[in-house]
């Protein structure tokens, strides 16, 4: 029997023509596409209308000047950059500048120092470890406004704890809440023990990563305790550390509640910070300046956005 050689081949044996998918894989391909979307969507819609669009409102609400009539009537004539101009050139500009700064960086330091000790304890694993650790939740579940008004009254000048234990020791009353001196320290006393158990729970979490295989490596070849945690535990630690302070950072940059419950800015604006500031003058006078409050506003997330790249730089560069 003579075999035709010149049959053409099955459908199936045909070569595809290249740079065109199959009509099935087109559809599935679009079908994920779809897929995605609506997986993406809930979380586009949350950012347009909670991060989106109150940027852009506080932006435009800074390049206009508003009263309450314009405000309601939304017919506030453009002003440029004279709010910013105003801001800068208004002498609490400075004091509240270095005030932000300082309550800041003081209150992280010491939260990380101290966090950071108390993580690498509650490490040991001793009796009670898990009870202990779960009190020093306490300060950071409390509301705000219960954590400032405790340390209101207990820095009362006339009937506080503090000073009525400054009193036993024989130290004279200190005007904690009153005196230009003290009244910054104050609610960074405060700050920082609202901001302690968060950076527990981190940077214990962190520790929990660490393998031990490591540090039985280190003691075998003789460091010390000290020098395991210098040189194995904390360098391991690092990228929860950045994270930690970062978070930490931008937190405490826009601090309102428990200053503004505790001093209210004050004396003489000794703990003024721009967040105070900024809503001093949109809600706290009787004339309120919506655009001079919402560039001070600006001028906090523009602060926030220079430490969060620098941060992302500083990870690029460990990682590289």
């Amino acid at each position: 029997m003579v075999h035709d050689v010149t049959a053409r081949p099955s459908p199936a044996a045909r070569p595809r023509v290249e740079g065109r998918p199959p009509q099935h894989e087109r559809s599935r391909n679009r079908g994920s596409r779809w897929a995605a979307w609506a997986f993406l969507a809930p979380v586009i819609i949350y950012l347009v209308a909670f991060y989106a669009y109150p940027l852009y409102r506080n932006l435009d609400l800074s390049l206009r000047h508003y009263t309450v009539r314009s405000f309601v009537q939304g017919d506030a004539p453009f002003s440029g950059i004279d709010n910013y101009t105003t801001v800068f050139g208004d002498p609490t500009f400075g004091p509240a500048l270095l005030h932000t700064l300082v309550f800041t960086f003081a209150s992280i330091a010491v939260q990380f120092a101290a966090g950071l000790a108390l993580a690498v304890f509650f490490k040991q694993h001793f009796p009670l470890s898990t009870t202990l650790r779960a009190l020093f939740l306490v300060p950071w579940l409390l509301p705000l406004i219960v954590s400032a008004s405790t340390w209101s009254w207990m820095l009362n000048s006339d009937s506080g704890i503090v000073n009525w234990s400054l009193g036993l020791l024989g130290v004279d009353p200190v005007n904690w809440l009153t005196s230009p001196d003290w009244a910054l320290t104050s609610v960074i006393i405060a700050n920082i023990w609202i901001g302690i158990p968060f950076n527990l729970v981190i940077l214990y979490s962190g520790l929990q990563a660490v393998p031990a295989e490591v540090h039985e490596a280190a003691a075998i070849d003789g460091a010390t305790g000290w020098q395991r945690f210098w040189q194995v535990t904390f360098p391991l630690l690092r990228p929860v550390s950045a994270i930690t302070l970062l978070l930490g950072l931008v937190y405490t940059l826009k601090v309102f509640d428990l200053i503004w419950i505790m001093t209210k800015g004050g004396p003489t604006d000794a703990s003024t910070t721009l967040a105070t500031w900024s809503y001093r003058l949109s809600f706290g006078n009787l004339l309120p300046e919506f655009g001079p409050g919402a560039a001070v506003g600006n001028l906090l997330i523009v602060m926030a956005l220079v430490f969060g790249l620098f941060y992302i730089r500083i990870q690029r560069r460990q990682a590289s």
